[in-house]
């Protein structure tokens, strides 16, 4: 039986969908942006600051689930331009440790949700 995961301490869905859902074991989340939960706006400063905080939202979806990254069997990364790869890539190594690090795509794509730079999702197992 599918249990909706919600939590203050990431932003609320911008759209018909919620921030993540369990199933049995597995957890399925929405992809996070860089949208500060306390004051619902934008945190584009720089790409390293972006991507801390969809980590950060990230982190807190799985907090609620009971969960931590290394949880995490898979992520998906999605960027708007590959030339961040390597400042989103240092950020998000340093959640992870390198000996049980998650399966992952990163995929460079012309837009996201209110033009962001990079959005990551997750697919995580008790």
């Amino acid at each position: 039986m599918k249990k909706i995961i919600y939590t203050s301490n990431a932003p609320a869905p911008i759209g018909p969908y919620n921030q993540a859902v369990l199933n049995g074991s597995m957890l399925y989340t929405s992809g996070q942006i860089a949208i500060d939960p306390k004051t619902g706006e934008l945190n584009l400063k720089d790409i390293t600051t972006e991507t801390t905080l969809v980590m950060e939202n990230l982190k807190a979806v799985l907090t609620e689930a009971g969960m931590t990254f290394e949880n995490v069997l898979k992520t998906s990364i999605f960027v708007s331009d590959m030339k961040n790869f390597e400042a989103i890539n240092k950020v998000y190594g340093s959640y992870f440790n390198p000996e049980t690090a998650p399966a992952r795509e990163t995929v460079e794509v012309a837009n996201l949700p209110k033009y962001v730079n990079v959005e990551i999702s997750a697919i995580a197992s008790l």
